[in-house]
């Protein structure tokens, strides 16, 4: 007599139910490195969770098999990118990756798990309580990393050059004096100093060259990319805004990359992180700090542009000082301008024109 083999509850579960074209099926996948847990939402209520190992192939396998009634697959952004649903859409199946920071939290929640997560998920996408991102090609995806390693390099290389100065004032060294170029790397290497001192300094000296050489090489890239068919229309309508250059141009246009998804100047102060926290309650409204949301150097950037256009452009030192004399602080105003700038962008491209102080207001 032959043992027949038992089914998981997955397979139970698949093999008893039979899915029609007016069910509705929502799922919910807890995306890590090693395990996902999957929550399938059917018809009113969660009707499965299983876990399973991290392998796209297999997860969409198992989905095929609900083609029929599946309304939406969703999971939040992290760190395995957007593999997942480029293959989930490339099968034909409705997918989405979930704006982590906009999911409802329960503030009294006595437990969190990945099995709990998933089924949240799968019930909030059935309810439409979840935030979407935009997903980028993969070519989109490709320019936009090599716009975010020029930030890292020159994150890396800022953390030297601190950690140089340190090493100085650590053993009283005077510094040399001079802006970081070659006649002053020649002095800290010509320092009189103890030996062991002096091979430390050589050993970061070397790795600020280094990052120099990096940064200049990925700088040199980034020109190739962005002088190509695809961008060179929209970054000589960004650079044509006064304190806008080639950098601030590259991560506008990078970190954007589908510009027309947004509709309104609020959606892009919004998806910078330039608008301010409203709190309301009853009679009472106030305005507090920026929101920071999205990516800060993007917003570093624009700030550094909003500076620069404050030097260079008398419209802009009148709109800074009637921000100036309304908040009575110059952070605040400078934020307005940067903010300004990143709705103006938005707008010249949209409409593809050059930048008009006449045209373009805000």
């Amino acid at each position: 007599m032959t043992m027949r083999k038992r089914l998981s509850k997955k397979e139970s579960w698949f093999k008893e139910n039979n899915f029609k074209a007016e069910d509705e099926i929502y799922v919910g996948v807890d995306v890590h490195k090693v395990h996902y847990h999957v929550a399938i939402w059917h018809n009113g209520r969660i009707g499965c969770v299983y876990s399973m190992s991290s392998d796209n192939n297999k997860l969409l396998r198992d989905l095929k098999r609900i083609r029929g009634s599946l309304k939406n697959i969703v999971y939040e952004a992290g760190p395995t990118g957007y593999a997942l649903v480029r293959l989930l859409r490339s099968a034909k199946l409705p997918a989405e990756v979930v704006a982590a920071s906009k999911t409802p939290r329960m503030t009294d929640s006595s437990a969190k798990t990945d099995r709990l997560d998933c089924q949240q998920l799968a019930t909030y996408a059935a309810k439409g309580l979840l935030t979407f991102v935009s997903v980028p090609t993969e070519q989109q995806e490709s320019d936009r990393q090599v716009v975010r390693l020029r930030d890292q390099l020159a994150s890396k290389r800022k953390r030297i050059m601190q950690q140089i100065k340190s090493l100085l004032l650590q053993h009283g060294i005077s510094w040399p004096g001079g802006g970081w170029n070659e006649a002053l790397l020649k002095r800290l290497r010509e320092l009189d100093i103890a030996s062991e001192l002096m091979f430390t300094l050589n050993q970061h000296v070397d790795e600020y060259e280094f990052l120099c050489s990096k940064i200049k090489e990925t700088k040199a890239e980034l020109r190739k990319i962005f002088s190509s068919e695809r961008h060179s229309a929209a970054i000589e309508i960004f650079k044509s805004h006064p304190g806008v250059g080639n950098i601030v141009a590259w991560a506008f246009r990078a970190e954007m990359f589908d510009i027309t998804r947004f509709k309104e100047p609020k959606h892009i102060s919004k998806y910078t992180g330039l608008c301010p926290r409203i709190s309301q309650s009853g009679n009472t409204c106030r305005q507090g700090p920026i929101t920071k949301t999205g990516r800060r150097q993007l917003r570093a950037l624009l700030v550094q542009a909003a500076w620069a256009w404050y030097r260079n452009d008398p419209h802009a030192r009148q709109i800074y000082n009637r921000l100036l004399r309304n908040t009575g602080n110059g952070k605040k105003a400078i934020i307005g301008l940067a903010k300004r700038i990143a709705i103006h962008l938005w707008r010249m491209l949209c409409d593809g024109c050059l930048y008009d102080a006449n045209i373009v207001k805000v």
